[in-house]
């Protein structure tokens, strides 16, 4: 099994945009391996889209994370809701990467 979360780090790292759909476990540990990645500085920033804001409000309390001191308010500016390709399409498009991370927020 280390063999296969080794080639998703390498898929991951090469990615020039993350997007998540609804999904079970296997698309939360994804998830938030790429956004560790990316939080830490391991992986430079690209567009980070979840599809369906509803859902991914109703199963991870994203304010009560930051509140709760696990992650860094700054962390929630790591992805954005979208509902439409043509939404995903145009952030993707007009991307301007921010500058790497030279230190973890709030750490």
């Amino acid at each position: 099994m280390k063999g296969a979360i080794t080639i998703i780090s390498a898929k991951t790292m090469r990615a020039k945009a993350m997007i998540a759909f609804p999904g079970g476990f296997g698309t939360m540990d994804e998830l938030f391996e790429a956004l560790t990645l990316i939080q830490t500085g391991r992986m430079k920033r690209v567009p980070f889209l979840l599809f369906g804001q509803a859902f991914w409000e109703k199963i991870i309390n994203w304010e009560a994370l930051a509140d709760a001191g696990t992650i860094s308010p700054e962390d929630l500016d790591l992805f954005r809701f979208v509902e439409t390709a043509e939404q995903a399409a145009e952030i993707i498009d007009n991307w301007e990467p921010a500058p790497p991370r030279d230190d973890i927020p709030g750490r």
